[in-house]
């Protein structure tokens, strides 16, 4: 009966998600994020978030015995703190310890992006991997990486950072203030500059259109879903390129790092599906540097979704807190 809970922070929206020791997912609740009521403002958004969750859990509440935190950016999962948050506007925040303060349960934190690797790995697109590398795309890019079957973190904590290797020199200026990563260039921030910029410059588009009639005042993934189906040709040529950027990011760390699989997910391509995800696999493979068997490595889309962050980050708990093993890796 026993249950840990997950919650991945992210830019944007919170999702938290309690699940059992047989990796059964028992309830969830979303929320927006909202970044600018400061560290301590979105900390209490996130216990407030952990507390009805609770009580949707009733009875069941009093099974919980954990909490894991996955935050987007640098992270001292061994000191529970948030070294460095782009996307949020954080630096050294001690999110564990202050996380504690309003909840009566031993709290660990990671990477956001490191739980959703660790869930596509254990029971979601993953299962069955020896080596898998992780991509999300959403308002940033964040990456994270499983070697030989374990999460790897790095010599201090800061491995899986995918969204910040150089694509361009001298591209434009990432979230994270330096030029060229392949987050400033084809994350759905950057698409959605890119696309003001062009309108500013004279190019037609439909989207601020779409925006206005749902009511949104920023280029959500499914705003670009809708600009595509309706055949806006520069939102078309705006995807094209971050789709060649992304190719080019998923072939370099192919290169690199050598894995079996690659898991793509984030609000993008969860909801771009298939048509999205084909033309980055595609560019991706005329870049292996080892052409002889290039279908070795399979490049899929996340089988948990939104859910994949909030599922890693409880099975993080569930190692850290009770050294339980969740799920047995199977065959893809």
């Amino acid at each position: 009966k026993n249950l840990m809970i997950g919650l991945d922070l992210g830019g944007t929206s919170m999702m938290a998600i309690a699940l059992s020791h047989q990796g059964r997912m028992i309830a969830a609740r979303r929320r927006s994020t909202r970044p600018s009521l400061g560290p301590d403002g979105v900390t209490a958004r996130v216990a407030e978030t952990i507390q009805r969750l609770l009580k949707d859990l009733g009875k069941n509440a009093r099974f919980v015995l954990g909490i894991g935190i996955g935050a987007p950016g640098v992270v001292d999962h061994r000191k529970g703190i948030v070294t460095y948050a782009p996307n949020l506007g954080w630096r050294d925040y001690p999110l564990a310890k202050n996380l504690q303060s309003y909840l009566d349960l031993p709290v660990i934190i990671d990477n956001d992006v490191n739980g959703g690797a660790v869930g596509e790995y254990v029971l979601g697109a993953g299962r069955g991997s020896r080596n898998l590398v992780a991509l999300f795309i959403g308002t940033g890019i964040g990456g994270g990486i499983i070697l030989k079957k374990k999460l790897y973190h790095g010599s201090y904590g800061r491995a899986g950072e995918l969204g910040h290797i150089k694509i361009l020199p001298d591209g434009p200026i990432c979230g994270c203030g330096q030029r060229g990563c392949a987050e400033g260039l084809a994350s759905r921030t950057a698409m959605e500059r890119d696309l003001r910029q062009a309108i500013a410059s004279g190019r037609p588009s439909i989207v601020p259109s779409i925006m206005e009639q749902s009511g949104r005042d920023r280029m959500t993934s499914s705003v670009i879903q809708e600009a595509l189906h309706k055949k806006d040709v520069l939102m078309q040529e705006i995807v094209q390129q971050a789709q060649k950027n992304l190719g080019l990011l998923v072939a370099s760390i192919v290169n690199f790092i050598d894995p079996d699989c690659v898991v793509i997910g984030g609000g993008v391509t969860d909801r771009l599906g298939e048509s999205f995800l084909q033309p980055i696999r595609e560019i991706a493979t005329q870049h292996f540097l080892r052409q002889s068997s290039p279908e070795q490595v399979a490049i899929l889309p996340s089988k948990l979704a939104g859910h994949a962050g909030g599922i890693g980050l409880a099975i993080l708990a569930w190692q850290r807190l009770e050294k339980v093993q969740i799920g047995k890796p199977g065959r893809r």
